[in-house]
């Protein structure tokens, strides 16, 4: 059944459509195009690319690694209200048992479907950093990379893992690393201490960047540019960021986009916590306490986040300058690239599926569509 979709503004892939449509059939985009002289209805003031969450641990009071039927179901509705067509939900460092099971879920649902943002894979946070910069999680979850249990992981996961984190200056890191991206894995760094030349060695052998870059990782130093130097300064690099003004001051912000507009990932890092009201959650197997909207440990440390998506893409309008077509690319075309799936997503043009937001002139969201289907907010 075809459909068509107005807008005042329709953004694609290279910029901004005044008084464009789209045309809809199955699912899938087969149109773009002028709206005809006489027809004044517009469904929207902006037609988006629905957003895509790459790291996400949970929300609306849900945790991925919970071994629960509806998990994965609730957290990708409370991600769909927020503007997101798609994620990758997840895991923390856990017993290796435990990080198993919700790989195994993480898969059923993706192969599955069902209600909300799609579930495009996962994402493995752990157990494979070291201690100095390891955020929430525990450090004597961590483990030594080993290309068997890699493999074991991938097979457990069916094939879905889509990222895997780990820190650079592990023993054997490197060769995980080009056996991880040979099979088409993407690398990511993090919760670690590496150096920039460790950092580098690692974008060498195949590493795709930083994990929520500045968090987690060696500072930038003048005489030790560290990883933030790294990933800043080597084009390969793709930056997740967590744009929610705690995690990251609006300068380093700003800094990301003069060095890397083009290869900032809007991520939210959002825990069980994201959507509810302050008090206490569990994160990595520990109580954290959400005050304000900032969920930080029992020693103080951040926590994971409670941002939502369509926040950081204002955030980083508000806080940084950069234009709002660059910033909703950070959160769409940039996550779907990294991951290897534009083709697919991202963008709005022929071919690709209908993952659609409607936002405002102050880029709220005000309705999404999912695969070309309205969902009610």
């Amino acid at each position: 059944m075809s459909q068509v979709l107005r807008a005042r503004r329709l953004l694609t892939g290279q910029g901004w459509l005044d008084d464009h449509q789209l045309r809809i059939e199955r699912g899938v985009i087969t149109a773009i195009e002028p709206i005809p002289a006489g027809v004044n209805v517009r469904e929207a003031e902006q037609l988006c690319p629905a957003y895509i969450d790459i790291h996400v641990h949970g929300g609306a009071g849900v945790d991925v690694m919970d071994d629960a039927p509806d998990v994965l179901d609730r957290l990708a509705m409370h991600k769909a209200r927020e503007g997101v067509g798609a994620f990758l939900p997840t895991t923390v460092t856990a017993p290796l048992e435990a990080i198993h099971g919700a790989l195994r879920r993480i898969a059923r649902r993706c192969h599955a479907g069902g209600p909300g943002a799609q579930v495009l894979g996962s994402y493995l946070e752990g157990p494979y950093f070291t201690p100095q910069n390891k955020g929430a999680h525990p450090p004597e979850l961590f483990r030594a990379l080993d290309l068997a249990e890699l493999d074991a992981l991938i097979a457990v996961s069916q094939n879905t893992l889509r990222v895997v984190a780990l820190a650079p200056e592990k023993a054997h890191a490197l060769k995980a690393i080009h056996h991880l991206s040979q099979k088409g894995i993407c690398v990511m760094l993090g919760h670690s201490a590496a150096t920039y030349a460790q950092t580098l060695a690692a974008f060498d052998a195949g590493a795709a960047g930083l994990v929520h870059c500045y968090n987690g990782m060696t500072g930038l130093h003048h005489r030790e540019p560290g990883m933030v130097g790294a990933g800043l300064t080597d084009p390969r690099a793709w930056l997740e960021l967590i744009a929610d003004g705690h995690h990251v001051h609006p300068g380093a912000m700003r800094l990301c986009c003069c060095c890397a507009k083009d290869r900032t990932v809007l991520i939210t890092d959002a825990m069980q916590a994201a959507g509810m009201p302050d008090g206490r959650y569990t994160l990595c197997g520990e109580n954290v306490e959400m005050l304000g909207g900032v969920v930080r440990t029992a020693s103080g440390g951040l926590a994971g986040s409670t941002l939502a998506l369509d926040a950081a893409v204002r955030h980083m309008v508000e806080h940084t300058g950069v234009p709002a077509e660059d910033a909703i690319h950070m959160a769409s075309l940039h996550p779907a690239r990294l991951l290897g799936m534009d083709h697919l997503l991202g963008s709005l043009a022929p071919g690709k599926r209908a993952n659609i937001i409607a936002l405002d002139a102050g880029l709220h969201l005000r309705q999404i569509w999912l695969q070309g289907q309205a969902l009610s907010l």
